[in-house]
């Protein structure tokens, strides 16, 4: 990877790419109905990295003359070579799973099994909500031979969802009790 380029970076020019050229607005929309809910990150940069690519000659910027004076940018032929390097590379097999339910019951702070119960069951119902959208959206795009890959992804997430389910299901089914705090010794006076 370029080391002035980050994943924010090849996510603009994969998008700009995809779609043609894009306000950080559209990017922005892009990502909410895409891979947002995949890949989690401060959407804000989509505004501000499609500038610091086009300064890297990665992206040619236009903005409107009149009116709300949009910035739309444009994909540059060495902005297409960059991410067509990139897609080149091996990609390491790292995943992170950023679920606070997960962090919660890892952490086993709760007072009771019956309220690990009512956590585990609100997950199951959440990744549950997750998994129909993921479907609603696959059944959507089904027709379209142009986003197979995209479909791709989308089929990772709703078996993703599916394991979740089924695993906070089972916690609620048989609850962990809460992990007692450590004692801390008491100080010592010097």
């Amino acid at each position: 990877m370029n080391g002035n380029l980050t994943p924010t970076s090849y996510l603009v020019l994969g998008l700009v790419r995809m779609n043609g050229p894009s306000t950080p607005y559209d990017l922005k929309q892009a990502v909410a109905r895409s891979i947002g809910h995949f890949w989690s990150f401060p959407h804000s940069q989509l505004y501000t990295e499609p500038a610091r690519l086009a300064g890297l000659g990665l992206l040619r910027e236009e903005r409107e003359e009149s009116g709300r004076r949009r910035r739309r940018f444009h994909l540059t032929d060495q902005g297409a070579s960059a991410l067509s390097g990139w897609m080149r590379e091996p990609t390491p097999g790292n995943t992170e799973a950023h679920d606070l339910g997960l962090l919660k019951l890892f952490l086993g702070v709760m007072d009771s099994a019956e309220q690990v119960r009512a956590m585990a069951e609100r997950q199951a119902d959440d990744h549950q909500a997750q998994l129909a959208e993921y479907e609603a959206a696959d059944a959507e795009l089904a027709a379209d031979p142009d986003v197979a890959a995209c479909r791709a992804a989308l089929h990772l997430g709703m078996r993703y969802e599916r394991v979740a389910v089924e695993f906070w299901r089972d916690v609620a089914a048989n609850p962990p009790g809460p992990v007692p705090a450590a004692e801390t010794p008491e100080p010592t006076s010097a």
